[in-house]
């Protein structure tokens, strides 16, 4: 079973990226797609990427997580993107996990995947938490719902993510080779 995270031009590299490093170190089998034209992509900050997959070539069968990273233009085309926008309603119908940090969580938002649950987005942009309760926290887990605040919440982001999908024991060690305090 694969993780895969999204990349779409304009993505915030440190949210894409880190759930990438801490999840490898933590033993998942995780892939990048990009749902641009081609496999580089270009992240917010002007680094590029080169993604494992287009989304055309990605198996959602052998997903067991979907993660869009924030940034602007970036989280705004993740939403844009019909075929993703399918499956993260395909996963959440059938309870498999779905992750987004920063501004991404908009994409949950404009899909109503967040109505009656708890959530966290980039401050300013709570309106776009549609039918959730914005509580402001680093990191919030409600179901198979995870929300992160920001670039400053990617480790912790990630640890969350690599505690659910492994344990707690495998987040610890992670986090101390690390050095993450």
């Amino acid at each position: 079973m694969s993780v895969y995270v999204h990349l779409a031009t304009g993505f915030e590299e440190l949210e894409a990226l880190s759930p990438v490093d801490v999840l490898r170190r933590g033993g998942v089998d995780v892939k990048t797609v990009s749902v641009m034209e081609e496999k580089t992509v270009a992240g917010s900050h002007g680094i590029l990427v080169t993604a494992d997959l287009l989304f055309s070539e990605a198996d959602y069968d052998d997903c067991e997580m979907i993660v869009l990273p924030g940034g602007l233009p970036g989280a705004a085309n993740l939403g844009l993107h019909e075929g993703l926008c399918e499956k993260i309603l395909e996963f959440h119908k059938v309870g498999k996990y779905t992750a987004a940090i920063c501004a991404a969580p908009m994409v949950f938002g404009a899909l109503g995947i967040l109505e009656g649950k708890k959530a966290t987005i980039y401050p300013g942009m709570e309106q776009e938490l549609k039918g959730a309760e914005a509580t402001g926290g680093l990191v919030v887990r409600d179901g198979s719902v995870i929300t992160g605040k920001g670039p400053g919440a990617a480790l912790p982001f990630a640890l969350e993510l690599l505690a659910l999908l492994k344990d707690q024991t495998a987040a610890d060690a992670v986090r101390s080779g690390m050095l993450i305090a």
